[in-house]
Parts: structure tokens; C-alpha cells; sequence
């Protein structure tokens, strides 16, 4: 027990190991845009103070993107989706695995699943004592299941989900204009130096180097965002991208797909005034989403009306469909 602490100890330290060389990149390219470009090689005043407060404004939104994407927690299924202690102790008690699957039947007449594992049974998670909602996924890593799983991503540390997607688009994005606007208007100078009409001194090693870096980053940084662009305008998930989820009907690769505006909308709110501020905005609660189909939400009231079964201030269920659900449907045991 004590060793296994000690690597899981050893494994999160490590984790950071990303993180710290992003930060330590950017620090470093804070100090010679910063000082070595704009204080002590641009001559130009006016010039200096715009490329110092445009600087600033990409840096600021830069860090709070990434701020945000690292330590926002990742969203978890509540607890209608848990079992609870008489389920969880009815489920441990029963020795017979038909009957255990049973009482998972039961439990999942109340939730508003759409989704299936490749075998056609309802997903439930063995190490969280979870039934999965649709487009949760187990992370090995983070250890829990997580809502509208994308990826766990080591140069965040975090698992990219429902919580934090949002973030994790804007931190690519203002990336990208991070790295653009140093590229841009390092550009002349760097020229200047590789020519020799400027002198050699310190700055022309990081004017030099800020160049190649932040053009190196953008390339990479431009087919990232990219390709999670086309996710977003499909709806999918890095893992939807990989693995179609499977409905009642099979897999559908577009059973999500509502329309580009709408699954805009989905990640980033209505309010298009903070599509570009790293504010949490996302509708819905993680648990449920529209499908393109929505003829099999209508033969399910409570799955036609999300808030049918949200839980009610005292904790109590509003209320329970058991006659919607096929009793012929299986579990899945996932670890």
C-alpha cells in the first residue's frame, strides 16, 4: 500500500512536468519581448508603448485561458447517477450476476441514457459505482468518471471535458494570436539582426529565438485548434471522433450533431458577447444532451424534458419512468 502511494505520489509530481515547461517558455518569452525587444531595442517610442499594451492583452488573455483550463475540476455525474447506499449494499450482497445486472436495470429506468457500450448493454462503471450519462468517460488518470470526456491533456494536467472545454478552445485559440503577434512584430527586427544592421548583443539571441519559437508553436498549435474546430461544428468528442457512441440503433458517428449554430452554442452559450472570454457559458449540466434524432426523445418524457428528473432542492426525485425503459437491456461492467 505504501509503495502504491508513493508511485501515485511520484506520478502526479511527474504530472506537472508539462505544465511547468509551458510556463517556463512563456516566462521566459514575457522577458525578451518584454525587455529585450521593446525596452532595449526598439527606439521608436510610439511604437514601444503599442507593441508593449497590444503584448499585455494577448499575454493576459493567454494566461487566463490556460489558468483556467488547468484548475478548473473536471465535472463528475451527480449522484442520481450513483448508487446510492441500499442500491450500492442490495448490489454487493446479490451473488448472482443476472440478478446484479437487474438492479442496475432499475436503476437506470430513472436517468435519461441514450447511449450504449459496443455491445449493446448500458454503461456502468465498476470503479466509480457510476452509471455513465451520455458522453461520460472513465479518465485512468484524473481516476473518475467525467462528463463529455474530449482527452486528458498533459500540458493542462486536466482532463478536457464539460467543465473546461470552452477554456481549452479559447487557450488554443488566444495560443495561437500569442504566438502570431510576436511572430509579426518581432519579424523586422529579427531581420535586422540576421543581417547585421543591428549590433550583436544579448537581445539579438532572443529576438532570434522568439521567432523560431513562436512560429514553431503556432504551426503546431494551428492544426490542433483546427481539428477541434470540426469537432466542435460536428459536435464530437476527441473519443466520439475515434469511437462512434452507440445507440439503441447502433453506432451513429452524427447521433449528437444538432447543427453547427446549435453545437456552437452547446460549448459556448447564446450570449455571443462571451464566446471569447474564458467564463463558463456551456449549456445544459453535463448529463444530457439533444441528439439529431429526436424521435427516441419524445417516446421518453423524461428524456424529452431534461428537467423532469434534475434533482429537486431537497434532494428528492421528481419522479420516475420505469414503464420507458426495455428490461431486456444489460450492463456493462467497465473498470
Amino acid at each position: 500500500m505504501a509503495l502504491s502511494r508513493g508511485l501515485r505520489c511520484c506520478q502526479r509530481v511527474f504530472s506537472w512536468i508539462p505544465v511547468l515547461i509551458i510556463t517556463a517558455v512563456v516566462l521566459w518569452s514575457y522577458y525578451a519581448y518584454v525587455f529585450e525587444l521593446c525596452l532595449f531595442t526598439i527606439t521608436n517610442t510610439l511604437e514601444k508603448v503599442a507593441y508593449l499594451l497590444l503584448f499585455h492583452v494577448c499575454f493576459v488573455m493567454f494566461s487566463w485561458t490556460y489558468w483556467k483550463s488547468i484548475f478548473t475540476p473536471p465535472a463528475s455525474p451527480c449522484k442520481k447517477f450513483q448508487l446510492s447506499y441500499s442500491d450500492k449494499q442490495r448490489y454487493e450482497m446479490e451473488d448472482r450476476p443476472d440478478a446484479q445486472k437487474q438492479i442496475l436495470v432499475e436503476i437506470a429506468k430513472k436517468l435519461p441514457i441514450f447511449t450504449r457500450a459496443q455491445s449493446g448493454a448500458i454503461r456502468f462503471c465498476d470503479r466509480c459505482q457510476v452509471l455513465k450519462p451520455d458522453r461520460c468517460h472513465h479518465c485512468s488518470v484524473c481516476e473518475m468518471c467525467v462528463l463529455k470526456m474530449d482527452h486528458h491533456c498533459p500540458w493542462v494536467n486536466n482532463c478536457v471535458g464539460f467543465s473546461n472545454y470552452k477554456f481549452f478552445l479559447l487557450f488554443l485559440a488566444y495560443s495561437m494570436v500569442y504566438c502570431i503577434f510576436i511572430a509579426a512584430t518581432v519579424f523586422q527586427y529579427f531581420l535586422k539582426f540576421w543581417e547585421g544592421v543591428l549590433p550583436n548583443g544579448p537581445a539579438k539571441f532572443h529576438v532570434l529565438f522568439l521567432m523560431f519559437v513562436a512560429l514553431m508553436f503556432f504551426v503546431s498549435l494551428m492544426f490542433l485548434f483546427g481539428y477541434h474546430c470540426w469537432l466542435v461544428a460536428k459536435n464530437r468528442s476527441t473519443l466520439e471522433a475515434f469511437s462512434a457512441p452507440v445507440f439503441a440503433n447502433g453506432p451513429d458517428k452524427n447521433g449528437f450533431n444538432v447543427g453547427t449554430r446549435r453545437n456552437l452554442e452547446q460549448v459556448f452559450g447564446e450570449n455571443r458577447r462571451l464566446w471569447f472570454i474564458p467564463v463558463f457559458t456551456s449549456q445544459g449540466n453535463g448529463h444530457y444532451f439533444a441528439l439529431k434524432n429526436r424521435s427516441s426523445e419524445s417516446q421518453n418524457p423524461l428524456l424529452a424534458n431534461e428537467d423532469m428528473w434534475e434533482e429537486s432542492d431537497d434532494g428528492s426525485e421528481e419522479g420516475s419512468l420505469a414503464e420507458h425503459v426495455d428490461p431486456s437491456v444489460t450492463i456493462e461492467m467497465e473498470e
